[in-house]
């Protein structure tokens, strides 16, 4: 049955699928990873902070298929064969944002988790999902329109505690259980 989600951006693309472990099973197209009852893959979300631990939010673009306009943590996305979680943050945070390496330099991993969420009619993420962090000493953004609608930067201490206080931001669903389940 032809859908036309062959014409799709990511129908090109492909994730690395994972069992629970997070153990690579190989590679998989990122649309079929996306629909039906989706495909467990590696993903990643990342979480820049300012000086003052304020966490910086970036606002989906509404063209993305999953969660458009919805407020995520700075960037995620999937890594592609062969690179790292730290290579694929070093390179989204540069194309989505145009934060570079040299406004960073504490990027680490500091949790893993799967999770399983639909979206509406449109798909659906089921990932393990890494989170990374880091402090950048020089907030300068350049953000790409195609990737980002807006930016907030909110104190996370705030935001961590007491979530229901921003749900009017409609947050994306890793973003939020990264957030829950973060010990600082």
């Amino acid at each position: 049955m032809d859908t036309g989600d062959d014409r799709h951006e990511n129908a090109g693309q492909d994730v690395i699928a994972v069992d629970a472990t997070d153990t690579e099973q190989g590679l998989v197209n990122r649309l079929e990873a996306h629909t039906g009852e989706g495909i467990r893959h590696r993903a990643f979300t990342s979480l820049v902070f300012d000086r003052d631990d304020n966490v910086l939010l970036a606002q989906r673009a509404p063209e993305k298929r999953l969660w458009g306009t919805y407020w995520d943590g700075t960037v995620a996305s999937h890594p592609t064969d062969g690179q790292s979680q730290e290579e694929a943050t070093r390179q989204r945070l540069e194309e989505e944002l145009g934060i570079a390496p040299s406004q960073y330099d504490d990027l680490r991993v500091t949790d893993r988790f799967e999770y399983k969420r639909y979206f509406e009619n449109e798909g659906v993420e089921h990932e393990v999902c890494s989170v990374l962090k880091l402090t950048v000493s020089d907030p300068s953004l350049d953000p790409d329109p195609e990737e980002v609608a807006g930016l907030l930067w909110a104190p996370y201490d705030r935001l961590h505690s007491n979530p229901e206080w921003y749900r009017q931001l409609r947050l994306c669903p890793w973003f939020e259980i990264a957030m829950r389940r973060d010990t600082q």
